[in-house]
């Protein structure tokens, strides 16, 4: 007598999973698509949330499954009335420019969840190949790296590598009674002060050396403080050397810094984290001589390469720094052989594949679009620049070096300096409320200014006269 087997039954989706994935793909689709189109122009004004959004963001912990697709169409809504560094006219923090190549790839990098503290296969292969990329495209002499959350964690990374270098017995004892120093220029990203900070040298062990008209580190001064160090017995673990400064884009005149550290045996880090990237156009390399001497560099993906965030590196002229640093024997975590896990190189220890964005941009568009793409936003801030510098009522702070240009309208030359910094504040309070134009204020020299960092594909030629419009026409009544 046979015997009928009974149609086997899929078991039910787990309450946590999606019933309807393809209708929410097809939503979140349709979201990407329209944000998309709208960093293709800039915006009249910025969008006001309505008035029911802001009281579902201010609802409490739902206790209940709800609807995504609801959930989504709120994101979106939420999204689009926040500031995005992906419009064309956004021209103040330097930010990323939302490639759309870097959204498909943080898709999937996210999908797959892939933690590169441990073997992790594939993804390690492509991490490596994308920093040996980074590298060929600025000319780095590239022998080990490390993909991190940004340039504070890049930066703390590499100063950590030469804490260890120059300190050997402080990850053992600690660094009290040391008497160490790093050096950087006046004008250096805080982050550096607090890298120092961090490693328990204490910001007295930091050494700001003035700056140069062109707002280069003096490398005099440079060369007399390491000697005064030394003499009184002072530990140099590092100069830290900047190409492109966040406030005016200087660049550090690095062969000369990295002839001094030579002479005395001290690592040299550069900061590239804004300007880096620049160094792989040609046209802008010549500023860069001496960054292939430097022992470490430091380059933010999600700023002038245009990924999003979060995606910065360090790059590493000998292999061995990292693990000299980082490196732990865990009982949890078994090392094969001699071969260290990829967590002995970092400070972090559960990290996502951060590369991937970064990758897909280099095949997507290749390296010689990338450099067109840099070459022409650094062309905007010269011709803003010329602009204002031919206008009466504008003065220019700085030569544009890269992409940043800082400037004031002083429409009345026998105001006070007071008065005018309130003028150029009240400037800034107004273009940032009118919403054509996103720029920001600064302070150079003491004086209040306005800042405009241009790093963005979509800006157009005709969009930099636009920005600049919008500013003399506010101006008027600031």
């Amino acid at each position: 007598m046979s015997q009928t087997t009974e149609p086997a039954h899929e078991p039910p989706p787990h309450p946590l999973a999606l019933i309807d994935r393809a209708r929410v793909l097809e939503l979140l689709a349709s979201h990407l698509s329209s944000a998309w189109a709208s960093f293709d122009r800039p915006r009249p004004r910025e969008p006001e949330l309505a008035p029911d959004l802001v009281q579902r963001l201010s609802e409490p912990l739902p206790a209940s499954p709800g609807d995504p697709e609801a959930a989504l169409a709120d994101i979106a809504s939420a999204l689009d009335a926040s500031v995005s560094p992906a419009r064309p006219l956004y021209a103040a923090y330097i930010g990323s420019t939302g490639l759309e190549a870097g959204v498909l790839a943080g898709a999937l990098a996210s999908a797959y969840d892939v933690n590169l503290a441990v073997t992790a296969g594939a993804a390690e292969m492509l991490e490596s190949q994308t920093l040996r990329w980074v590298a060929e495209f600025v000319g780095y002499p590239q022998a080990d790296g490390v993909f991190t959350s940004g340039g504070m964690t890049s930066n703390l990374t590499a100063l950590t590598a030469a804490r260890s270098r120059a300190l050997p017995d402080c990850r053992r004892m600690g660094v009290l009674g040391c008497r160490a120093a790093v050096y950087c220029s006046d004008e250096s990203h805080h982050s550096v002060a607090r890298a120092v900070e961090v490693l328990g040298l204490g910001s007295e062990a930091l050494r700001r050396i003035p700056i140069d008209a062109k707002r280069r580190m003096r490398v005099e001064l440079l060369r007399r403080a390491l000697a005064a160090d030394i003499a009184a017995g002072v530990v140099p673990v590092a100069v830290v050397a900047t190409a492109g400064t966040t406030l005016t884009g200087a660049i550090d005149p690095l062969d000369e810094v990295a002839e001094v550290c030579a002479e005395h045996g001290v690592w040299m880090h550069v900061d590239g984290a804004y300007g880096g990237p620049a160094a792989g156009e040609p046209g802008l390399a010549p500023q860069f001589a001496g960054i292939e001497r430097a022992d470490s560099l430091t380059i933010d993906a999600h700023k002038w390469l245009g990924v999003q965030k979060s995606c910065s590196l360090v790059l590493m002229a000998r292999a061995g720094e990292l693990e000299h640093a980082f490196a732990h024997d865990e009982r949890y975590m078994l090392h094969a052989g001699v071969a260290a896990n990829a967590v002995d190189r970092t400070l972090e220890y559960s990290r996502p594949v951060r590369s991937l964005k970064l990758w897909l941009a280099f095949r997507a568009y290749g390296a010689e679009l990338m450099r067109a793409w840099i070459r022409e936003t650094a062309a905007h801030a010269q011709r803003l620049g010329a602009a204002l510098a031919a206008h009466a009522d504008f003065e220019v702070m700085t030569e544009p070096s890269l992409s940043v240009v800082c400037f004031r309208h002083l429409p009345d030359r026998s105001a006070s300096p007071a008065q005018a910094d309130a003028h150029n504040l009240r400037l800034a309070q107004a273009i940032a409320a009118d919403g054509r134009v996103y720029l920001a204020p600064a302070e150079v020299d003491g004086r209040t200014c306005l800042r405009v960092c241009f790093t963005n594909f979509r800006t157009a030629p005709a969009q930099v006269d636009e920005l600049l419009s919008v500013v003399e026409e506010l101006a008027a009544t600031a």
